[in-house]
């Protein structure tokens, strides 16, 4: 068997991962076994909860989501759980942003119920202040359709112009990638 030799550790899942409980303890254990940098993804939907700002403060880098700007559009677009309340995000993000020295990242999902709210959340990214705003439309094979590359660099555009680093999904190399294991990972992605 090949080995591999990653350049970040990445915390996700199929469900949300700052819904462990042991967060910080994975983090912790992952670090002494480890000096590759670690990374996490969240929905964002634990944020207000002081315990998880902390946990995430030990990472490197949090790949924070929001793709909302107000509670009708968060509604339909993420179909949040009873009691995530929009707005105790956005200000826990900022709360965030204060205690973190690692690097932020905010990934705004577009797609048509949200692409007119571009300017919204980049306002709201603005008093974020993230390192970074990954502007990103569904590639995967889902049920939603992505934004063609000409409207993502229309809404890219215009975190640019709020002084944002922003990145398109589209402006991204694909990296090579040869799978340690082909039958297994054709097992998972037979589209390949």
């Amino acid at each position: 068997m090949e080995s591999a030799s990653p350049d970040i550790i990445t915390l996700s899942g199929t469900g949300e991962p700052t819904l462990a409980r042991n967060l910080g303890e994975i983090i912790k254990v992952v670090r002494d076994v480890s000096t590759v940098p670690i990374a996490i993804l969240t929905n964002s939907s634990l944020m207000p909860d002081d315990s998880v700002r902390r946990d995430l403060c030990l990472l490197d880098n949090v790949v924070a989501k929001l793709d909302a700007p107000d509670f009708e559009t968060f509604k339909k677009i993420n179909r949040p759980a009873d009691g995530i309340r929009l707005g105790e995000i956005i200000n826990s993000l900022r709360c965030f942003r204060q205690e973190y020295s690692g690097k932020l990242s905010m990934q705004m999902m577009f797609i048509n119920e949200n692409k007119n709210c571009a300017r919204a959340l980049a306002e709201l990214a603005v008093t974020i202040r993230p390192d970074e705003v990954q502007i990103d439309t569904p590639l995967r094979p889902c049920r939603l359709k992505p934004l063609p590359r000409h409207e993502l660099e229309e809404i890219k555009q215009v975190f640019l112009d709020l002084g944002l680093n922003a990145v398109s999904i589209y402006d991204l190399e694909k990296p090579g990638a040869n799978p340690l294991n082909m039958g297994d990972t054709l097992l998972r992605r037979p589209e390949l």
